[in-house]
């Protein structure tokens, strides 16, 4: 995946320097007169929780596994049953098998991008990207279109927020761009990981010495920003605006500062998530829809285990698939079944939906390669079949949407594609498919060119 930093959005550090910042201190009304233009209303009831799984998971070794196929393509672990009958998934899932009638799983999308570029811009934005690769995206990723259609809702919290590995909150990274609709509804980046004992939501405490340097900066910025305004044709220096906006109010409010405090959690909920990175993190996606946040996506790519890729990337190439979900999956059950049954005992599911997919899914046929210690078994790319997992959203749970053929190749019924799962998660959110906003000629655009949501489920 491309890492690389990139002109959109310039960083915050490069105008506000809110490294050296921490919550208390700086007055409210700062943020206020920051903010005196912008409409401040309720939120709609409703939110989404994101999980990207960065790289692709396997679909045959996960949540469409195929006993009865040949040994090259059913891979090294059994299915199991599920509380749900039919519904089985991997043995390295046991915690999905006691809460299956709480999610659904759909096990028939497809699309035709095979590289991470290609599909991580197909899923992210739900149209056919111009190019094959490259994460730097031509259409608004979909958390940036919600942040614009949402841009007049102020809960003291950014309203799309994107949980990230440290050095990983370029949002090109995950093709998180918002393209033509301008970067000021890109998504507010946290990076770190919230299960060490040291994180923090970067730049939230401020003593009064700092708050006073803060106050001193605030007011040249306003000066300097009248001056280079007139002057930006760009729209950055608006971007910029918005992003000291929202350091500033994570800075001063209150629903941030109880939002991003797991400590507030009790000790039994934080275990049951996973005291590691993918765990907290899915906590915190909860809590942050909780007070109001209207997407989150909370990336759960490299495990952070020792004798595992960094992604879900496991070509033989790369690593021995099966040995790495070995160590990989067990941490995921965790997370997920603990946010969905989260969701569930705190009487969420009509208000959050929650979306747990990657880019594609991986080769029903077994790769193979040399590595330093013996042979290596993997999966590759495979964009014509992908499991998504759905809970929430007042959805029916409890079921298997579609089938794949007795391979795991294509879809075998009820082909449907990524537009199909964002028009179920557009009507969640009562935003409207058909609207349009003019792209770079001034042509106008829908928010979705196709995809219905997803009968099954609503």
């Amino acid at each position: 995946m491309n890492t690389n930093r990139f002109s959109e959005p310039m960083s915050r550090r490069n105008f506000l320097t809110l490294g050296t910042l921490g919550v208390a201190g700086l007055s409210l009304g700062d943020v206020m007169r920051l903010r005196a233009s912008e409409r401040q209303t309720a939120a709609p009831d409703t939110s989404v929780i994101f999980i990207w799984l960065a790289g692709g998971p396997p679909h045959m070794d996960m949540y469409d596994m195929k006993p009865d196929a040949p040994e090259e393509y059913r891979g090294q672990f059994r299915p199991i049953r599920t509380n749900v009958p039919g519904m089985d998934v991997c043995e390295l899932m046991p915690l999905h098998a006691q809460c299956a009638d709480k999610y659904t799983l759909i096990r028939s999308i497809t699309h035709n991008f095979s590289d991470h570029g290609g599909g991580s811009k197909r899923l992210m934005t739900g149209r056919v990207p111009r190019t094959p690769t490259e994460t730097i995206n031509d259409a608004p990723a979909v958390c940036t279109v919600v942040s614009r259609m949402r841009e007049h809702i102020d809960v003291g919290l950014p309203n799309c927020i994107s949980g990230v590995d440290g050095g990983r909150d370029n949002p090109n990274t995950y093709a998180q761009g918002a393209a033509y609709l301008g970067p000021r509804y890109l998504p507010f980046q946290l990076a770190g990981d919230p299960s060490r004992a040291d994180f923090q939501l970067r730049n939230v405490s401020l003593d009064s010495s700092m708050a006073q340097r803060l106050d001193d900066r605030l007011r040249l910025q306003r000066g300097l920003d009248s001056l280079r305004r007139d002057l930006d044709s760009s729209g950055m220096m608006g971007a910029m605006d918005r992003y000291d906006q929202q350091a500033l109010s994570l800075m001063t409010s209150p629903q941030a500062r109880t939002a991003f405090d797991l400590s507030r959690e009790p000790v039994g909920v934080r275990d049951r998530y996973g005291r590691h990175a993918w765990g907290q993190r899915a906590l915190l996606g909860r809590r942050l829809v909780e007070a109001g946040c209207s997407f989150v996506t909370m990336v759960m790519e490299n495990p952070h285990i020792q004798g595992t890729f960094y992604n879900w990337d496991t070509h033989a190439v790369n690593y021995d698939n099966f040995n790495d979900m070995r160590l990989r999956l067990p941490r995921y059950d965790q997370a997920i079944t603990a946010l969905v049954e989260d969701l569930h005992a705190r009487s969420l599911t009509d208000k959050v939906m929650l979306v747990v997919t990657g880019e594609f899914g991986r080769s029903p046929r077994i790769s193979q390669s040399n590595g330093p210690n013996g042979m290596r078994y993997g999966r590759e790319h495979w964009p014509r079949s992908m499991s998504v997992l759905m809970c929430g959203g007042a959805m029916q749970h409890g079921q298997v949407v579609g089938s794949t053929n007795a391979l795991g190749e294509h879809p075998h019924t009820r082909s449907l594609t990524p537009n199909d799962m964002w028009a179920t998660v557009y009507r969640h959110l009562g935003i409207d498919t058909e609207h349009t906003f003019p792209d770079p000629t001034g042509r106008p655009l829908t928010i979705l060119p196709f995809g219905s949501p997803i009968r099954e489920l609503i």
